[in-house]
């Protein structure tokens, strides 16, 4: 698929490959930027990806992946898998994300990522104050980056392929539960994700843990808590 042309209240924002090549001129071959998406959302897995930046190849016209409309993102996904070096991405089902509690549902699908990512970091670009790779990091450097998706051209392709990847997971899942409109709300908070909630209680992609289970005028399943606890729900 080509990329979408370039909205003009998008040029001039482009993110820059300033810390990769000075990375690649200290000897850091193999410069990887990370992104999560799906943390907020109320029902579908919390995807994250992993993306490895090649040198000497570029690319063009990616964006943070909240800036760019879904048109552009799906558009770009081809051309980014193809120039990477390498990519990978993993997944946190809703109940693993239930069991485990959110930080530690990201720990898990950075290890995911990398696992699948098929090559070794020497350093590892994370978007956000937070480095939820940890230990999965192995033998490279973290370093976190404040808007990193918006600045590190690796963490804005990371940012792509995570939400492409999530977004047409969640399409599927709408042709299951066609009630929660999750083709277009992906499963996040939206009016009519909560009418359906009301009407219908949480389906099987639904996170029990999630504070929205209180306020639920049902008599169903109760809200859990990491670690396998229940709560009571509120009625």
């Amino acid at each position: 698929m080509t990329p979408a042309r370039l909205r003009p209240s998008l040029r001039g924002t482009a993110p820059a490959t300033t810390v990769e090549r000075a990375a690649w001129s200290a000897g850091l071959g193999v410069v990887v930027g990370i992104d999560e998406v799906g943390r907020g959302a109320w029902a579908g897995p919390l995807t994250v990806a992993a993306l490895a930046v090649p040198q000497g190849r570029r690319i063009t016209r990616v964006r943070d992946s909240k800036m760019l409309t879904a048109a552009e993102r799906e558009s770009l996904f081809d051309p980014i898998t193809t120039w990477a070096l390498a990519w990978g991405v993993g997944h946190v089902s809703p109940a693993e994300c239930d069991e485990l509690g959110m930080s530690e549902a990201q720990r898990l699908g950075a290890q995911r990522a990398l696992d699948t990512l098929g090559v070794v970091p020497d350093l590892i670009l994370v978007d956000g104050r937070w480095d939820f790779v940890g230990d999965a990091a192995g033998a490279a450097e973290v370093r976190t980056m404040v808007g990193g998706d918006a600045a590190s051209l690796s963490i804005a392709a990371a940012s792509v392929v995570a939400k492409v990847t999530r977004d047409r997971m969640m399409r599927v899942e709408a042709e299951h539960f066609p009630a929660y409109n999750f083709e277009h709300n992906k499963g996040y908070p939206c009016a009519q994700h909560r009418a359906a909630l009301a009407g219908r209680g949480p389906t099987t992609i639904h996170r029990r843990s999630w504070s929205y289970m209180d306020a639920l005028p049902w008599t169903g399943q109760p809200r859990t808590h990491p670690g396998g606890s229940q709560g009571v729900l509120f009625s």
